[in-house]
């Protein structure tokens, strides 16, 4: 999976290619972590993200928790496989899709 992090002032544009799943939510996890610090706006963009898993959808899921704290958080470009899986998971409900 390949991560892409664009900062402008407040907002970070974390672009995912590739799939997120065991292997490589660690990896994302770990980035987050480091690039949360002074972020109030949190956007994933999923345009070139093939496929998550459970492992994946915690990630988002913690991450967002942290982010309801300190901001918003949305997710976008969500191609029909992956919001598939929102939906059968619920995550439609919990997360800001556009």
């Amino acid at each position: 999976m390949k991560i892409e992090k664009i900062l402008n002032e407040k907002e970070l544009t974390v672009k995912l290619e590739g799939r997120l799943d065991t292997t490589t939510s660690p990896e994302l996890e770990m980035d987050l972590k480091d690039a949360l610090t002074d972020v109030t706006d949190l956007v994933f963009d999923f345009e070139k993200l093939e496929y998550i898993s459970s492992a994946g959808l915690r990630v988002l899921l913690a991450t967002q928790k942290v982010m309801n704290k300190k901001g918003s958080m949305k997710v976008i470009h969500v191609c029909e496989t992956i919001m598939e899986i929102f939906d059968v998971t619920g995550f439609t409900d919990i997360l800001t899709i556009e």
